[in-house]
């Protein structure tokens, strides 16, 4: 099929705007943001680009069926009704999601296993044959949604969350989710003509997705499957047509991509996975302190960075986020810096320095916020007439 159907994206919560112009500039169509999803229209061809380049995306389902439930039987009612042979065999393989907000149910686990009876009862009854569970690697894999009283089965096309870029062999503890991680470096309007800096890069992950994006590298371009590739209708010329045209997209960026990390052990992992990635050219990333190095470079310069908090930090918390403040204010001068953090009052509130924006962001379920600091040298009247005088 290569006319536009109804297409849904999730994300994480925050970020739908940026997910929202991944998709504009992709090329989606009708592109509508909800809570934790943007929805828009596309064709069979962007559905396998959707997959394979957009950052900030978990998932992306393909509504099929929604109505509306009166009470608990409705459920496997209809669904004994639906013509499933469009999507699967007899002798296929299948799993399936719920997600549940409704009066109706209460458990996902429950919505699942009546799905699933639903849809194995339309195979026996018609075929005399059912298809197998399978939740690793099924051939097809259906989303349920209940808001309410309205149900929405959907086509799984991603299969494997997005994040699982494939890249990633080595994680030190609590490693940001690599969706995050895109979506915090794009919030931050970074798209390669600035320098960057993660002078705390752990396994790499920041690192990774800012040189993925510098050079418009697809974001899942390393990953070895996708749900679609098992369906009765996948177009494998197609799909390889769309692959090729996104790598004929990737250009070379010059700009430097640095990390830094004290822990051997950090530096290492974060080598390997941009050897996974294969964009050693790109990244540089060396053993060092951030709070007794200076900034590496100099001009426009976008320093992110996740400091260890919860259960990565050991050390004494105002104390540790007091000398990030200094640090900055002594060895980052004319750097636009963000960080992420769940140690609001304790740490946050140490650091010292004036947030130019502050955005509320889950890592996991995690509540964060995500801040920038403006560096520069000098007092802050200085920078403003130095600012003014440029305009002159």
């Amino acid at each position: 099929m290569n006319e536009n159907y109804d297409m849904l994206a999730k994300c994480l919560y925050g970020f739908e705007a940026v997910l929202a112009r991944e998709l504009r500039h992709l090329g989606a169509q009708n592109v509508k943001e909800g809570v934790r999803n943007v929805k828009f229209k596309g064709d069979k061809g962007f559905m396998y680009k959707a997959n394979l380049a957009l950052r900030t995306a978990i998932r992306i389902l393909i509504p099929i069926e929604t109505f509306t439930l009166r009470n608990e039987d409705d459920l496997y009612n209809y669904l004994s009704k639906v013509s499933w042979e469009k999507y699967l065999n007899e002798t296929g393989t299948l799993a399936i999601h719920s997600s549940v907000n409704s009066q109706i149910f209460s458990n996902s686990h429950y919505v699942s296993l009546r799905s699933k009876d639903a849809i194995v009862d339309y195979f026996r009854r018609k075929y005399h044959k059912r298809p197998s569970i399978d939740i690793r690697h099924p051939d097809v894999q259906f989303d349920i949604h209940i808001q309410n009283n309205t149900c929405t089965v959907s086509l799984d096309s991603s299969g494997e969350s997005l994040h699982k870029r494939g890249y990633r062999s080595d994680t030190n503890i609590a490693p940001i989710n690599e969706v995050l991680a895109a979506g915090l470096i794009l919030m931050t309007g970074y798209d390669g003509s600035q320098h960057f800096i993660d002078p705390m890069c752990g396994s790499g992950t920041l690192l990774i997705e800012a040189a993925m994006i510098a050079n418009n590298i697809p974001a899942n371009i390393n990953r070895q499957e996708f749900a679609f590739e098992k369906w009765q209708d996948f177009d494998e010329d197609l799909f390889s047509l769309i692959h090729d045209a996104l790598l004929k997209r990737i250009r070379n960026n010059e700009k430097k991509i640095m990390g830094f990390d004290k822990a051997p052990s950090a530096v290492r992992k974060a080598q390997n996975n941009v050897s996974n990635a294969s964009l050693e050219e790109f990244i540089t990333i060396d053993r060092k302190n951030f709070f007794v190095e200076d900034c590496p470079v100099e001009g426009n310069t976008i320093v992110l960075f996740n400091p260890p908090y919860g259960e990565r930090l050991t050390v004494n918390v105002p104390v540790f986020y007091r000398e990030i403040g200094d640090t900055l204010k002594q060895h980052y001068p004319d750097t636009n810096v963000w960080l992420i953090t769940s140690d609001f009052n304790s740490g946050l509130k140490n650091v010292g320095l004036r947030t130019s924006r502050k955005i509320k962001v889950f890592n996991g379920k995690l509540e964060c916020r995500f801040v920038k600091y403006e560096m520069y040298a000098g007092s802050r009247k200085a920078k403003k007439q130095h600012d003014q005088n440029r305009a002159n």
